[in-house]
This record gives structure tokens, sequence and C-alpha cells, in this order.
């Protein structure tokens, strides 16, 4: 009796450890999926629990002139099981030159704008950056959203900022290699280290070696540069509002143009305004990138485009990229202007890469809704078939007054039923012209006097003024759809050598309920320099009262032009906000005869003219 029970109670026992055992195994924490997306996971959402650390990952590039690779200063959130269950997950990566601080906004620091084309501005003078923040923290940005949801959560300073070593280039090839040599870290092709100058190794044995990258702005252009390197381990990125052509940030076809909001920036402003780095090293870079490369190279006498702005065009450098995209910008965000990301999609689409895009119609930034990123992640990074990659709709536009949550999808943008139709000019000035799809010969010319001390909007509420043309279609009686990249063909003569050219596409009357409007009365814009009205990498001086024909293209749209309103097309010359500011009196002798503007609209001619009919 006595063996019996102790066998019965040493069965018991046994049964009670393998059912603990099981029971410990059951409810170990891993990623839940559901419609698609990955869930959040209770166990991963203590913070208290989280494995927070730091470390330098080794580059491939010396940029501080030391003689020794530049090693790059990176931070690492990862969920405890990671450590103590041997859990491996994928990464969410942004790296960054902001998380450090940033220069203060002294007075000087910009570039003068007040002062004649052709000419260089007062010598403006350079602000230092205090650097901030502490360790092991370099940025809470992605955690809360995507670590719950069973992600590893990285970033790391861009060259030259923080704790990261180098030189910022802004644009250059280091700042292409500086992520991918973190990406190279986390699939174990490169050696990270617990210092900056040491040699204990880190290995990033905790991740599957699957990475997306997201981010806004600068934040957004280091996915596409790390993209653009064809990096193993770089699955998807999702660029926000991303700089993807330092060229087309500060120049327009050939035209000196500032970011709206910073008159006077410039290339170089930017590389002041970023570098955090070590103090130490800040004379070498300042004197081999600020004061040599990007002094000889960024010509803000000209504006052509060169060699240098040619090597900070990301477009340049696609061909080895192979990441899924999902695209993200504002229709109205005229600091990252959206010809940025649409000349990256169209050529991402064009390469046959996996892309879609996401536009709203508000201003800078603005990422896709966390679902329809979710579902992007969950696929590339998980491997889960959500159906992403079959989806019928490659564009999603929020539409005006919309929840910026809720985007319309659409076959693509432009909009597959949009058409070209071409518009001509009837005289009107100083009043308003016609804006019409019939030409009508013989219309003659008329005169926009340049003064920058008139703003763009104040040219186009103007019931007259000799500061601009103005040429207008009849009022609409049905919405009309624009979609795509409007292009304009200016044929023009110039009183001086050199002239501004600035064109607005605006929808009239001007609306005074801003809280009821999201969108504003401009539709789209651009500028351009008729110095370079026969190439871009050359421009030529203007002989006095020679008609010369410019066309370029308008920002991308995709707007809804309701009833009751007009299509006006705004003709000016120095833009207020944008542009050099020289001496008020240059003419402009506009040839309305050979002036015309070419508007994608959804529906094409025979929409635009049913929108013209009288209701019944």
């Amino acid at each position: 009796m006595k063996k019996r029970f102790q066998l019965n109670l040493l069965i018991a026992f046994l049964l009670l450890s393998f059912s603990f055992i099981n029971a410990q195994t059951a409810t170990k924490a891993v990623p839940i999926f559901e419609n698609g997306e990955a869930q959040i996971v209770p166990e991963f959402k203590d913070a208290e629990k989280w494995i927070r650390h730091d470390l330098w990952v080794e580059t491939t590039f010396d940029t501080d002139g030391d003689g020794k690779p530049d090693r790059m200063y990176v931070g690492v959130t990862r969920p405890s099981q990671t450590e103590t269950d041997g859990l491996k997950l994928p990464v969410i990566y942004e790296s960054s030159p902001y998380y450090s601080g940033v220069a203060p906004d002294l007075e000087g620091s910009f570039w003068n704008v007040n002062h004649e084309l052709g000419q260089m501005g007062k010598e403006r003078i350079h602000p230092e950056v205090v650097r901030t923040g502490k360790r092991p923290i370099i940025s809470n940005s992605q955690i809360a959203t995507w670590l719950p949801r069973g992600y590893i959560v990285v970033h790391s300073c861009s060259p030259g900022t923080g704790l990261s070593q180098g030189s910022p280039t802004v644009g250059g090839d280091n700042e292409s290699l500086a992520p991918k040599a973190v990406i190279d870290w986390l699939n174990g092709r490169a050696n990270g280290y617990t210092s900056p100058d040491g040699d204990e190794k880190v290995v990033a044995y905790w991740t599957t070696g699957k990475v997306g990258m997201t981010g806004t702005s600068y934040n957004g252009t280091i996915p596409l540069a790390a993209a653009t390197t064809g990096v193993e381990g770089l699955k998807v990125i999702i660029p926000v509002a991303p700089n993807t052509s330092y060229y087309h940030y500060y120049r327009s076809n050939g035209l000196v143009r500032s970011p709206g909001g910073y008159l006077g920036e410039d290339i170089d402003v930017l590389y002041d305004f970023i570098h955090s780095g070590d103090e130490s090293k800040r004379a070498y870079s300042n004197a081999t990138i600020r004061d040599t490369e990007m002094k000889n190279g960024m010509d803000r006498i000209t504006g052509d485009y060169n060699d240098f702005w040619a090597g900070r065009d990301y477009l340049n450098d696609m061909a080895p990229m192979k990441a899924a995209m999902l695209m993200s910008h504002g229709f109205n965000d005229w600091n990252v202007m959206p010809e940025h990301s649409y000349r990256i999609y169209k050529k991402a689409k064009e390469m046959g890469l996996e892309t879609s895009i996401y536009y709203h119609q508000y201003g800078h930034g603005g990422p896709p809704p966390v679902s329809m990123m979710n579902k992007w992640f969950t696929h590339y990074l998980f491997g889960i078939d959500n159906g992403i990659e079959k989806e019928t709709n490659k564009a999603w536009i929020v539409r005006e007054n919309d929840d910026i949550s809720k985007p319309t999808g659409y076959k693509d943008f432009p909009n597959p039923e949009a058409k070209p139709i071409p518009f001509y000019l009837t005289s009107g000035a100083p009043k308003a012209g016609g804006l019409s799809t019939k030409k009508t010969k013989k219309q003659g010319k008329e005169i926009v006097v340049d003064n920058y001390n008139f703003t763009g909007e104040s040219l186009a509420r103007a019931a007259t003024s000799p500061n601009r043309v103005l040429y207008v279609t009849p009022t609409f009686t049905k919405d009309v759809h624009i979609s795509g990249v409007p292009k304009i063909t200016v044929k023009l003569a110039s009183s001086k050598p050199a002239a501004n050219l600035s064109v607005w596409l605006v929808s009239l009357p001007w609306n005074e309920d801003s809280k009821t409007k999201i969108t504003d009365n401009i539709i789209t814009r651009g500028w351009a320099d008729p110095q370079n009205h026969r190439s871009l990498t050359e421009s030529e001086p203007l002989v006095k009262g020679k008609f010369y024909e410019v066309t370029f293209d308008l920002m991308p749209d995709d707007q809804i032009i309701k009833k009751g309103q007009q299509i006006g097309l705004l003709i000016f010359s120095s833009d207020k906000e944008y542009t050099l500011h020289p001496e008020p009196g240059t003419e402009l002798t506009i040839d309305l005869d050979g002036t015309s503007l070419i508007l994608p609209i959804v529906g094409g001619i025979e929409a635009f003219n049913e929108a013209l009919l009288k209701e019944n």
C-alpha cells in the first residue's frame, strides 16, 4: 500500500509538472494577426519590461577625416520576450538628423533674398547646435504604435548628428550608406559596438532581420535613401512627405526658390541646422562639406542643375531598389512639395516595384492611416498573406473635407480617367481675362510689372492689378475633378536680362471661411527661370524685347473644384513668399496667343463642357 501510494504521488507530481510546463509554453507571448493586421499583444505593452540599449554601428565610409570608418549611434527598444523566450521579431526603423537638437533660429542665419537676380545675397552667419538628448533613449517615435504589435523599434542618428560620427552632407552618399549599415548589422553583416571607439561587439540575435522603415520629411527621405542601396533585409518603406531631390527642394526649373515658410533657406542652411555632432570634428566638416562642396556646388547665382544637385537626387539612384513602398504626401504641402513623392512613385511603378500612394488635402506631413501601414508592415515583415499586393486600387486620396483616416481608393494617380485638356487665354488686363478650351487668335499682349511686395494671394484677389495677369474660366454648374500634373507654356519677353516667373492655379471666388474648408483656394503652383527656357543645366541672359517660350510642370494635384467656382490662371513675376526679391519694376510682356495651359481633367473635355452647361 505504501509503495502504491508513493507511485501515485510521483505520477501526480509528474502530471502536475507537465501541466505547468505546458501552461508556460501555451502562454508565451507571440504576435497575433487578425484581418491581415498585427494586433496589440498585452504582454508587449508593459513599458517597464521593455529592453532598451544603445550601440554604435560601423559604416564603410569616413566623412569626418579621422582615418577610421564612421560609426552610427543606434538605439534599440524591444519586448522582454526577445530575451527571456528567444522570440525573434522584425524591425521598424526610423533614422533622423533631428533627434539631438537643431540650431537656433538666429537673425541672419538664412540667406538675404533682397537683391537683384544673378547676384549673391549678403553672407549669412552660421549658428552652432548644442546637442541635446540622454543615453540610451535616442527617440520614442514609433514605439507606442509598433512595439505592442510585435515589432522591435530601432532608431539611429544620421551622420554628423547626435552621437553619430561623420559629417552631415544633406543628401550625400553617406546618408544612404549609414542606414544601410544599420540594416546590415541587423542581419549580421556589419559590426556593432558598445562604444563609439571600443571593440566590444553587440550582436542583433533577437531579430529576424526583416526591416521596415518610415518617417516624415527628412526622416522620410532616409528610408528612400536606404532603399536606393538595394540593401538585403529592407523589405518595405513608408516615406511620409520625403524630400527626394534637394534641387527640387531649393530650386524650381532653374529658379532659386525657397521652401514654403523658410524664405532664404538653402542646402547649407539646413546643414548648419542639423550639425549636432562632435564639436571637435565640426571644423573639418564645415571646411570640407559646407564651405567647399556646398559653396562650390549649390550655385545661387544661376540656379542651374549640375553634378552637385544630381548627386542629391534619389531618382538618379533608384536602379538597385527592391523594397516595396507605400508613399504618403499632402497636396497642399508647400514645404516639401508633392512632386517629390510623385516622381519616385512613378519611377517605382516603371521598375515594377510593389508600390502604392496615399495623398491627403492637408499640408506638410500626415502619414497613412495606421491600419494601412499595419497591413503593409504585416505582409512584408511577417509574411502574412493579407492581399495587400493584390489591391486593385494603387492610389488612396483623402477627398476634400473627408476624415484623413478615410481615403477614397482609385486605380492609380493620376486618375486613369483624367485627360489632358488645353486651355487658351483671352485678354482682360488689368482686370481678369478668359480661360477657355477654344482658341481665339490675335489676343495680343499684356504686361506684368514685377513687385515682390504683393503676395500671390493679394494678386489673385485683386479686382485689377498691373502686377499680374489673371485668366478665369466661366463659373461651373457642376464639380470639376483635376487629377495629375498641369503643364504651362508662357511666351514672354523681359525688360531685363533676368526675371522671376511665378504661376498659380486658383479657385475663385476666394474662400473667406477658412474654418469650414480644409483646402485653401490655391489649386497648385509652379515657378521657373526664363533664362533656362532651353536647358535646365545652362541658363542664358534674356535679350530685351525678345520673346521666349517657357514650358514647365506645375505641382501634381488631385482636387475637386466645386460648382459655383471658377479656375483662375495667375501669372506674375516675383513671389514674395518663395523667390528672390529684385528691385520692383521689371516688365514681363505676355504673348497671349503663344501662352497655354494643359489641365488633366477627369472625364476629359466632355466632363468639362458639361460643367459649363446652365442648370435646368
